[in-house]
């Protein structure tokens, strides 16, 4: 067994769809360390490595004037088969710096090209949505982080369900509504989607046609320009048996805090399902100071409201992270030394304890081994 472990140990951390290949991918690796096999592959095909995920982005199709569907061919151990509704991390290199985000897949898993898809809305804060919609290339090689995220439909599909969108948010709702009609399943369905103009609503055709052909698809648009902004209270008027429906919620935050708090008011906040873009971030945010990252011999003097781990990809180090929003657990590390702050709740925490740095920020000075 633990000649078994040795092996495997290089390449340990890559799933792979037969169990003896990283047993070989590990005894090669061995015989040739340090220079692992992956150093000669990557010249033959930069999507040929076990050590990180990687992608080639295929296409890219504009779906409005500030958004596109970013096609991707993943590389050797991504996995063949996730949830729809679940997030996928994309690190880009721009500049010679990695940027790393994570987005809802569109893409449902299991079809014969084995591409996932991606659909980004520029954000003029940004950067990097701004550039998969405007400036990246086909060809372009990528980081990929596996699929992740809690926001999916349950088996057995609830057979009445409350699909509530703005924006982009109709993202991985537009990868549950196309794995339905592909495993033939149709439940009964309203969707209520709200974004600026008819112009600004992702996926509009696919909507209006599944509309227009399926009897179990109810959608109603709230085009806030000319209707005026989402009012949760309306939802009797919309959905008048909201209250028997299972609800699954994704879009900016003052939607999905009013959603909760009016499910929470009915005594429904079990049937609520909510998928966050960013962190809820209080007034309680760090004071800000120098960061230091001890392995790598790096510091940066951020503000109060500049998460560890911004501070740490904007100087080029490789950080873990998942959903950036503080629910997954995977950007976890210990705190080396000094203090930081939750921007969620205001909470300090000190030298010892265990940190997600998607949610943290510097209070004066703190180290992190990284």
């Amino acid at each position: 067994m633990n000649l078994l472990k040795w092996s495997k140990r290089p390449a340990a951390d890559i799933d792979a769809q037969k169990p003896g290949t990283n047993i070989v991918r590990g005894l090669v690796a061995r015989a040739t360390t340090p220079l692992l096999p992956d150093d000669y592959l990557r010249l033959l095909n930069p999507l040929w490595t076990a050590r990180e995920l990687r992608g080639r982005v295929v296409d890219v199709v504009k779906e409005t004037p500030d958004s596109a569907t970013v096609t991707i061919r993943p590389g050797w151990g991504f996995p063949a088969t996730y949830h729809p509704g679940q997030y996928v991390g994309i690190g880009l290199q721009i500049d010679g710096r990695w940027h790393w985000r994570s987005y809802s897949l569109t893409s449902i898993g299991g079809g014969r090209d084995k591409t996932i898809s991606i659909t980004v809305k520029a954000n003029p804060d940004g950067f990097l949505s701004t550039h998969l919609v405007d400036g990246v290339a086909p060809g372009t090689v990528i980081r990929l982080a596996a699929p992740k995220g809690d926001f999916r439909l349950p088996e057995p599909v609830p057979g009445k369900i409350l699909f509530v969108t703005a924006g982009s948010g109709i993202t991985p709702v537009i990868a549950m509504l196309r794995a339905l009609e592909t495993r033939g399943q149709s439940p009964d369905i309203c969707h209520v989607h709200a974004a600026p103009t008819r112009d600004d609503v992702i996926f509009l055709d696919e909507m209006r046609t599944r509309a227009a052909e399926c009897p179990d698809y109810e959608l109603t648009l709230q085009l806030t320009r000319e209707m005026g902004k989402f009012d949760v209270a309306r939802l009797d008027e919309w959905v008048p048996d909201w209250r028997e429906r299972d609800c699954w919620a994704c879009g900016p935050p003052s939607l999905l805090d009013a959603m909760e708090s009016h499910y929470e008011a009915g005594g429904l906040r079990h049937r609520l399902h909510t998928e966050r873009f960013t962190i809820a971030r209080t007034d309680h945010g760090g004071e800000g100071g120098t960061v230091y990252f001890a392995t790598s011999g790096k510091e940066t003097e951020i503000d109060g409201a500049t998460t560890l781990l911004e501070a740490g990809e904007r100087l080029g180090i490789t950080m873990p992270f998942g959903c950036r929003m503080g629910i997954c657990q995977t950007c976890v590390v210990p705190l080396a030394g000094g203090y930081v702050r939750d921007l969620r709740t205001g909470a300090e925490r000190r030298e010892g304890e265990r940190i997600q740095t998607c949610i943290s920020s510097v209070s004066g000075e703190c180290t992190l081994e990284m």
